[in-house]
């Protein structure tokens, strides 16, 4: 399959993803910046701000998508505040216009509801926070895209895509014509993805140096905590051989879906699964076991405990 690999990087993405994660609280205690992060910042935050910003967890999440994609037509080249500015001074039609080709059934009412919403609260949080942090993060995005930009000619898109996110394994797709890599600091270590009529974006998650060498580093304990579990012991055995849906999990494994979804997110921080995406959308994915995970705990381990 033929599809054309971009690798960008632009603080716009990670302005609405640290958005995203405080308003909603997704994903928030199995990230590395963890519930911490959030009560750290309604303390710092006046409160009829935070509450500002809250009344944004109320609104359908897939307007997310309609953002991402935004940022994504306006180019890696556009500043915070000029994504912002722009949002705030488009016409509706003008967005609907941008957005169209990878949302086709999005509506101008619903361009103008996003902008009208997002667009105020967006202004707000970087004034609060986003741009107190900006200068620190953005280096680290840049620094790790041109790490992966010099990967491009020496793997095929594919080993690329997986290597970089940890086990993302793009099928057969068809329509597809594009996947975008965008490194991330605030939801590391997972990586996420936005299918798009013929795009995909995928974020994957940016290592970051541990402060203190003595410390066993994250990504061990990841992996030692994913391993201490039976339940999740039993789910690897059972995609070692081939890829399994979560129905076929459920079903075959006698899991609640909830506590299912629990279990195989911490594998996929801890690097030890991969997903595999298909014609079949999100949601609909398939799981199997990432070979490198074993071999990279046996690493971590070893070069933890000096042996």
């Amino acid at each position: 399959m033929s599809y054309e690999l971009k690798i960008d990087v632009s603080p716009v993405y990670e302005l609405l993803d640290s958005f995203m994660l405080y308003v909603t609280k997704k994903w928030i205690s199995n990230l590395d910046i963890g519930t911490d992060w959030v009560r750290d910042l309604d303390g710092r935050i006046p409160p009829q701000l935070v509450a500002a910003l809250r009344q944004a967890a109320e609104w359908p999440f897939g307007d997310y998508d309609v953002l991402y994609a935004l940022a994504y037509k306006r180019g890696s080249a556009v500043s915070v505040n000029q994504f912002l500015s722009d949002l705030e001074a488009a016409a509706p039609e003008e967005c609907l216009e941008r957005v169209a080709p990878y949302l086709p059934e999005l509506t101008v009412e619903e361009c103008s509801r996003i902008q009208s919403g997002y667009a105020p609260l967006l202004r707000l949080w970087y004034e609060q926070y986003f741009r107190h942090v900006e200068n620190k993060i953005l280096p680290l995005l840049i620094e790790d895209a041109s790490e992966k930009k010099l990967l491009e000619s020496k793997m095929d898109p594919g080993a690329l895509i997986e290597y970089a996110s940890g086990g993302v394994v793009i099928g057969d797709i068809s329509g597809m014509e594009t996947v975008v890599l965008l490194p991330t600091v605030h939801n590391r270590p997972i990586n996420t993805y936005c299918f798009y009529k013929s795009l995909i974006i995928i974020q994957y998650p940016v290592d970051v140096p541990a402060d203190n060498e003595d410390e066993p580093p994250t990504v061990l304990l990841r992996l030692t905590k994913a391993l201490s579990d039976p339940t999740r012991l039993r789910l690897l055995r059972y995609v070692a051989h081939e890829p399994k849906t979560i129905w076929e999990m459920q079903y075959d494994l006698h899991q609640a879906s909830e506590m299912l979804m629990h279990h195989l997110l911490i594998l996929r921080v801890a690097g030890l699964l991969r997903v595999h995406l298909s014609d079949e959308g999100e949601g609909n994915e398939r799981f199997s076991i990432r070979p490198d995970g074993a071999s990279e705990l046996q690493m971590f381990l070893e070069s933890y405990i000096r042996i």
